[in-house]
């Protein structure tokens, strides 16, 4: 089958984000074929260019989310379209501007309205009724898009800006709506165009996405519109992958907005969030936790499948394997260094380990996150070197800090793998945290944990580690100790931590869970390919009811058949025949 697969700031770039899980599903199922739209989200990460592509990607199709504000739209090779043109920014017609006007009104009126019921009361009664206004002006717009060439001059116009305060003045709407400002409806706008600029987009035709079998969208927010308006308008069905919930990710990144801006923004992501879901045939979290926030914003129930994402359990297996440990004495901290990791508290945990355990050493492994990262890496140095100072042997010796801070590639780390296998117990102190990827690679490594319950911790850990509250380094503390003294208890912990590991956490179950969710919608999705006859007329049976069947076609043109391409002529019948699964399987 053909899937088409939208990536937000992700797969194939080299810097994007859950570009290895989306690399290893491709690569896992070469039995299908794979067409890429990628929405990047700088100039830089365009730049930086694409990862090596497996021959089953047919075609990639990118589009900037990250333009300048005065930039000008045509038909580029970018595939973002529309006119901005001086003045509001617009050369629309008089019905096309009163189109606009009355769906764009219409969705920032919802936005504006009470949206507590929805969340809680679920897709009924009144509810389902604000659902629909906003479904129905998303693809109002998304139809105007399509038959203007675009909206961004519209999204960019003073209209636009008028249209929002109208209906944040509008009585019966929301408080803090009332009460936003004009540097507030400024912020909103440009917020609501550059989330919608998918709306403008060249990828909705015959050719594009609606050619495809299946749409697979790997995040919510923009991602999720292109494979909205291909059910929109061709019936494609959608598959929605979220490892991370865009509402929760919108509340953590606004933190200080005002009120205005954050209620605003937070219904437009809630009320996107509800309509893929209730478009999607199945919404697949990453986790449990994602799974609460899906439900929480309207997901039904019965659409949802926990799909835990796969990764490569092969670099870790020699340290898993052996039983050797570099530090006994040594407490682990592998990730990105930013404040969300709390390495504050780490450092103050870890002077209550030396007071109990005075040979305790803790390494601290991770690059910063951006210039915010670099200044609390600054910042945790400087703490450690305050709460530790250097200890010498004697006085001809040189002192030595019981904390380093080290990088993957240096002569002493020079694999992720070894950063683990350098100690005895690996420390997760975040205060946020979505699916913990790091602490499945302990867990892979067979290495003992401490964690903070936060995200999908529990739900990872399962039992094979110890979980202490958030921001309260005396109970950190006490769980490092606990393990230092118990070496076989920690070897016990590893080792079902790493069995757990590999039953749930492998690439090979993730392809194997999506490879079975594609045939089961395709299963159940009427075939939407008609072929005609030289006359004009449907040809019956041209496509068969189930085209996939193990091994591959051994010509091209009976391939073009079972797909819905043209017929070979009658003076030379197609003679589509599969190869034995020990040769034709892949």
């Amino acid at each position: 089958m053909r899937i088409g697969l939208i990536a937000e700031g992700g797969y194939p770039y080299v810097s994007g984000d859950a570009r290895l899980w989306c690399d290893r599903l491709v690569r896992g199922l070469a039995q299908h074929e794979f067409d890429i739209y990628a929405l990047s989200r700088s100039e830089r990460q365009e730049d930086e260019g694409w990862v090596p592509l497996p021959p089953q990607v047919s075609r990639v199709r990118t589009a900037p989310l990250w333009s300048a504000e005065g930039d000008s739209y045509g038909r580029g090779p970018k595939g973002l379209r529309g006119r901005a043109v001086g003045g509001d920014g617009w050369v629309y017609g008089r019905r096309a501007r009163r189109r606009f006007a009355d769906c764009y009104g219409e969705l920032v009126a919802v936005l504006c309205a009470d949206g507590t019921r929805e969340v809680s009361d679920g897709p009924e009664g009144a509810s389902a009724t604000e659902a629909d206004r906003f479904a129905n002006a998303l693809y109002g717009l998304a139809e105007l898009a399509r038959d203007e060439g675009g909206l961004v001059g519209a999204l960019r116009s003073e209209a636009a800006v008028r249209a929002l305060e109208r209906a944040c003045r509008t009585r019966g709407a929301l408080r803090t709506a009332r009460e936003a400002r004009v540097p507030d409806l400024l912020t909103v706008a440009a917020h609501l165009e550059r989330a919608l600029r998918p709306l403008s987009l060249d990828w909705y035709e015959d050719d594009g996405l609606g050619s495809t079998d299946l749409c697979h969208a790997t995040s919510g927010g923009p991602a999720a519109l292109p494979a909205l308006l291909a059910h929109h308008f061709h019936g494609v069905p959608l598959v929605l992958t979220e490892y991370g919930v865009r509402l929760r990710t919108h509340y953590l990144a606004a933190p200080d907005a005002s009120p205005a801006v954050r209620s605003l923004l937070a219904a437009f992501h809630g009320r996107l969030a509800a309509e893929s879901y209730a478009k999607a045939a199945l919404v697949t979290p990453g986790n449990g936790h994602a799974r609460r926030w899906q439900e929480r914003c309207g997901a039904d129930r019965e659409k949802l499948r926990t799909v835990y994402p796969g990764m490569d359990a092969a670099r870790f297996a020699e340290v898993g394997e052996s039983p050797e440990c570099v530090g006994p004495d040594t407490l682990v901290w592998v990730g990105r260094v930013e404040p969300t990791k709390d390495l504050v508290s780490l450092l103050h945990a870890f002077g209550e380990v030396r007071k109990e355990e005075p040979k305790a050493r803790l390494r601290i492994v991770g690059t910063p996150s951006g210039p915010e990262g670099a200044a609390y890496l600054g910042h945790c140095k400087a703490l450690a070197a305050q709460l530790f100072p250097d200890e010498a042997e004697g006085p001809h010796r040189v002192g030595d800090n019981p904390v380093s801070f080290e990088e993957i590639g240096g002569p002493e780390i020079p694999t992720l793998a070894d950063a683990y296998a350098s100690g005895a117990v690996t420390v997760l102190s975040s205060v946020v945290e979505g699916f913990p990827i790091g602490l499945v690679e302990a867990m892979f490594c067979g290495r003992a944990t401490v964690s903070t319950d936060v995200g999908a911790v529990v739900e990872v850990i399962g039992g094979t580690g110890l979980v202490v509250p958030p921001r309260n380094p005396r109970a950190l503390a006490e769980a490092c100790v606990a393990l230092l003294r118990d070496p076989e208890r920690g070897e016990r912990l590893g080792a079902a931590a790493r069995a757990r590991a590999l039953e749930l956490f492998t690439v090979e179950q993730n392809v194997a869970a999506f490879h079975g969710i594609y045939l089961e919608i395709v299963s159940h999705t009427p075939v939407r390919r008609v072929v005609l006859d030289e006359s004009g007329d449907p040809l019956p049976f041209a496509v068969p009811a189930e085209a996939h069947i193990p091994g591959r076609w051994t010509e091209r043109t009976a391939r073009l058949v079972a797909r819905g391409g043209p017929p070979r002529p009658p003076e030379a019948p197609v003679r589509a025949t599969a190869l034995p699964a020990t040769e034709g399987a892949r």
